[in-house]
């Protein structure tokens, strides 16, 4: 007598479905089976996937609304100049300034040895880079690194925004 191909099983969301496990070696067919049936069936499992992407999907718009109203507030505070570029990436690039210039602030000022008078300085220079995607392309960046990355600035990346303020 052949081993059995098709199993009908009842999953953990009470569906009843068949499954043919031809395809499984013989001796496998039963403990998969067994597995199965503490699994929810396909739909079930499919629905659940997306109501968690639609949900995991709202999380995220509202985060990036909160980090681009602080990043916002921030630039407002500081007296930050508007950055440049397509529409598209300026959002984008406030929030990647914002992100690695006040990573830098922590690092070097509150955790580190730069007293306020050599902040200034930096904030200087960090008012001169208005090209959103300069900030983009350094999202990944330490805070540490800032004045470095500064320095290393083309005459691209530099706007038209008074740096003597």
């Amino acid at each position: 007598m052949p081993v059995k191909t098709v199993w009908t099983v009842i999953h953990s969301c009470g569906h009843e479905v068949t499954h043919n496990l031809s395809d499984r070696p013989a001796d496998r067919r039963a403990g998969y089976a067994r597995w199965l049936t503490g699994r929810e069936c396909t739909d079930c499992w499919k629905a659940a996937r997306e109501a968690d992407t639609a949900a995991k999907d709202q999380w995220l718009a509202a985060r990036r609304a909160e980090e681009q109203a602080a990043a916002a507030e921030w630039a407002e505070q500081f007296d930050m100049p508007p950055l440049e570029g397509p529409e598209r990436a300026l959002a984008w690039g406030e929030s990647s300034r914002f992100q690695l210039v006040t990573g830098a602030y922590t690092a070097l000022v509150s955790e580190g040895t730069w007293d306020e008078a050599d902040w200034a300085v930096l904030e200087g220079k960090i008012r001169t880079i208005t090209r959103a995607g300069w900030w983009i392309d350094q999202r990944d960046a330490e805070g540490t690194d800032l004045p470095e990355l500064l320095d290393a600035a083309t005459i691209d990346d530099i706007g038209t925004e008074n740096p003597h303020r």
